[in-house]
This record gives C-alpha cells, structure tokens and sequence, in this order.
C-alpha cells in the first residue's frame, strides 16, 4: 500500500505540467504548440477524466517537421558512425536515469500495470544500446569479385522516415522503431498515437539532452486522419514505419503510394497457442495466462486462441478458469495489479460488444464477460475466458485486444495446424510438446512470422520480428532493421584494361 501511495504522489507531481498545458511537438530543436494552437483532450483510463490537453497537428506542422528532419539528414547520415554510437549510448543512459518517470506516465496514460511498465523503460533503453553498438558496421556490404572487376556493395541511409507507433506500449515500441533508423544515418519524424501522447515528449526532451542535433529527431502530436496522413503523404518521408492495425496499415500504404514510399508494417494478431497432451502442462499454463492476460491483452502478439487437445481439454481448461478468476484487476499504479484500465472508452466498448458477439455464436463464457462495476467509470473488463467455441466464430477470427481468450479443442496434429492457419492474421505462434520432431513440423508448417516453442514470447533482438498475411509487411531487428532503413549500393570497378566492345569503327 505505500508504494502504491508514493507511486500515485509522484504520478500526480508528473502530470502538473501537462494539466498547466498541452502536450507539446518537438519540432527543429524545440518543443511548439505548432502552427495553428489547437488541442485536443487526452484522458486517462483509470476514470476517463482529463490529464491534460494534447497540441493538435495539422499539415502545416508535419511539414515543418518534414523539412526540418530533411535540412538535418546529410550532416547526420555524414557523421562518423563512432559519434552517433556516442550519442545513442548517451541517450540509453538517460532513459535508464528517468526510468521510474517514464514507467509512471505510461500507466497513467495508457492504463498498463506499473508491474510491466517498470520494465519497459529498461528495454528502451536496450534497443538503443544494440543499434549503437551495430551503428559502426550498419554501411558494411560484400565483396563480389569477378575476373575482370570487383564489385562490391555498401549500405547507406535512405532519408527522413516516418514513424507512427501505437498506444499498447508506446515508449517502448517507439524505441524499437526509431533506435534503429537513428544508427542507420536517418532522421526521423515521429506520430505516437493520440490516446498515448506523454511519453513522446518525454523521448523527444531526452533526444534534446542526449545532444541529438536539431531536426534529427521530430515528434508532431496529433490525429491519424490529420497528422498521421499527412505524414504518409510527404513528399520528403522515404519510408514509413508503423505500428497498429492492419486496416490502418492498408490505408497507410495508399496514401504513401503516390510518393512510393518504402513501408515496414507490425499489424494485427489472432494467434494460437497450442497445448499436446505430452506438454509440460504446469509450464504451459504459465504461458498461456501470462501471454493474454498481461498487457491488458493490449499486446500484438498476445496468444488470443487456445488451442488443446481433448484429451486434456477439460482439465487444462479449468486449470486456465481458476487461474483467470484470480487474477488481480486494479489501479495500474498499484504493485499488485496484474490487469489494469484499458486505454480508452472506445476501445473499452469494441472489446465489451464481443461478449454479445460470444453469446450470440453460441461460445460459453466461462470467467468474466463483465465490466468491473466497482472500478467505474475507469475502462475496466474483467479477464475473460471463452469456451465452447469454435474457429469459425467471430471470437476466434477477430482481434479482439483485450484480456479475452478463446478456447478451442482439436483432436491431432493435422487438425490443430488447420485451426492455427485458419485466420487472416500470421503474427506469432506457441506450440507446447515435448516431442521434438513434432515442435519443428507445426513450426514449419505455421503460417506465421515467429513462433515459439515450449516459451512464451521471448524478445531477442538480433532475430527477425514481424508477421504475415494480414499481420504485416517486413522485420524488426538487428539487420533486418538496417535493410529497412538503408539503400544497398554496388559499385563496380575495372581491375585493369579488359575488352571493351565496340560500335562505330
């Protein structure tokens, strides 16, 4: 209890500043209210009041953002990749110093747990380090030798790029995103999501004290429809990194077309885990409850489907019904919640209308389906469970982005690889067996970005992050993150006075 006291004094000492104004643009250097001084409400999800006011972009911004990440790109795609690896060090530093300022906005504003967000400052500041410590060889190629030539090839960075990061964990999935473009030479104009504004001032003052120059780093608050389009249209952006739903995706993609912009999309999930009876089933429960039901089930890869099979079906179903029902559900700055607000109401009302939806498709609602009155008028839901249902109904095809899982029995192992395929979305899969060759035929046979077995999501960064399908376009990580942000270029040169062909003599 009194570290949930101190967690909410020091939160309320945090947000003073953004009740005595708005949410800020950090644009050329300097944080602006922009051009035309107009702003929007941001709520907090613990009781929908009003933190503050949000400044609201509009075109003329993003295009002043635009050109000044534009002016800034040859001197910092020119400077010595060892300074720019200085400077990101610099900046993980600073991360890891305001961590706990960071982990208590974030909750505030986005309703995740401070359990998880105490950590998410940490990895923050991680992915600054590993693209660091890569920037020096990000330009490194191949030699290709010939008889007569040597071609060889070298990377260099495309340009100013737009980054449009989402409301689930937004410090941290900012990082991930602009890290990377950082090392590579880029510059960067940054649209967090207008549900989850604050810690994107936070990132952009840090950039400021890290000695990151004056127009590499640009954020413009803002509405996807205004801000965010605009941002997808200009003609100075070279590419579009994006992190959100798969509809959005889509338009993102046509208003960049014109321009042709290179994209990078992290979309939506709908993913399966799937339980054989010879798992590990104490670890596989673990799993299973941990990777829906934490993050408010607000989490891309999230494991939304339970696949088991029958066998065990009954017993590892009420196993995941007695763990749900207690699981804690509360004030996301409480040490103790394990489940807090959702982000906004709307979102609160699109996850609430699929308990209909499972009734109405004749699914059993095993635990929760309910609001939590007693928490009123915050967005809270409690954890859910679905059974009886099948893959066909809406709960099992739909995103839902809630702490709702769905549960679905299948006899053998052809069947359980039908019913994982069987979606629009190829985010992510688990797989829980103890038998080794068949772990790497569901693996392969998984239509699916990455997929883990006997594990639960775990993060490293070298290995490739992305989905298929409807799930997205590309990776994240390591050199895959490079190739995104980066042209190749051969260069080819002659070795010596081979045999020109020639015409006109």
């Amino acid at each position: 209890m009194a570290q949930f006291e101190d967690n909410l004094a020091k939160a309320d000492e945090l947000l003073k500043r953004f009740r005595e104004g708005p949410a800020l643009h950090y644009i050329a250097g300097r944080l602006t209210a922009g051009r035309s001084g107009e702003s929007f409400d941001n709520l907090t999800p613990i009781d929908n009041s009003v933190i503050g006011q949000v400044a609201r972009g509009n075109a003329e911004d993003v295009d002043y953002a635009c050109q000044a990440a534009w002016s800034a790109f040859p001197a910092w795609r020119d400077m010595a990749p060892a300074q720019r690896k200085k400077i990101l060090h610099h900046f993980a530093d600073l991360i890891e110093r305001d961590a706990e300022e960071i982990a208590l906005l974030e909750s505030m504003d986005t309703g995740q747990p401070i359990r998880f967000m105490s950590k998410a400052a940490i990895r923050g500041a991680a992915n600054f380090r590993y693209f660091a410590d890569n920037c020096p060889g990000a330009r490194d190629g191949q030699s290709l030798p010939m008889q007569h030539h040597i071609n060889y090839t070298l990377r260099q960075a495309i340009g100013p790029v737009g980054v449009i990061t989402p409301w689930n964990t937004p410090f941290m999935l900012s990082t991930w995103k602009i890290a990377p473009a950082l090392a590579a030479g880029c510059t960067v104009v940054h649209k967090p999501a207008e549900w989850s504004p604050l810690t994107a001032v936070k990132l952009a003052e840090l950039a400021d004290e890290a000695g990151i120059p004056a127009g590499v780093w640009n954020m413009v608050q803002g509405l996807g429809e205004e801000a965010g389009k605009a941002l997808t249209e200009h003609p100075h952006i070279k590419a579009l990194a994006f992190v959100g739903e798969s509809s959005t995706g889509s338009m993102i993609m046509a208003q960049g077309a014109p321009t042709l912009k290179r994209v990078h999309f992290e979309l939506g999930g709908k993913n399966p885990v799937i339980v054989f009876e010879d798992a590990d089933l104490d670890r596989a429960l673990d799993a299973v409850v941990f990777m829906i039901y934490s993050l408010n089930g607000q989490r891309c890869t999230s494991s939304s489907r339970l696949l088991v099979q029958k066998n065990i079906e009954q017993e590892f179903v009420a196993r995941v019904a007695e763990r749900v029902r207690k699981i804690k559900v509360g004030h996301p700055l409480d040490p103790a919640t394990e489940v807090g607000p959702l982000v906004h109401k709307r979102h609160f009302d699109k996850v609430m209308s699929y308990m209909d939806i499972a009734r109405k498709d004749g699914a059993e609602i095993t635990v929760g389906g309910e609001t939590m009155a007693d928490l009123a008028p915050g967005n809270y839901v409690q954890p859910t469970l679905f059974t009886g249902a099948r893959n066909d109904m809406r709960i099992a095809q739909e995103e839902i982005f809630g702490p709702v899982l769905t549960a679905i029995p299948f006899e053998d192992e052809t069947e359980a690889l039908t019913l994982a395929n069987d979606v629009e979305y190829g985010l992510s899969g688990y797989i829980w067996t103890a038998d080794v060759g068949r772990a790497h035929r569901m693996a392969q046979g998984m239509d699916a970005g990455m997929i883990w077995v006997n594990s639960e999501n775990n993060r490293h960064l070298p290995a490739p992050f992305g989905g298929t399908k409807a799930s997205g376009i590309g990776r994240d990580g390591g050199d895959y993150s490079f190739e995104f942000y980066m042209e190749t270029k051969n260069i080819c040169i002659a070795l010596g006075d081979h045999a020109i062909p020639k015409l006109g003599v």
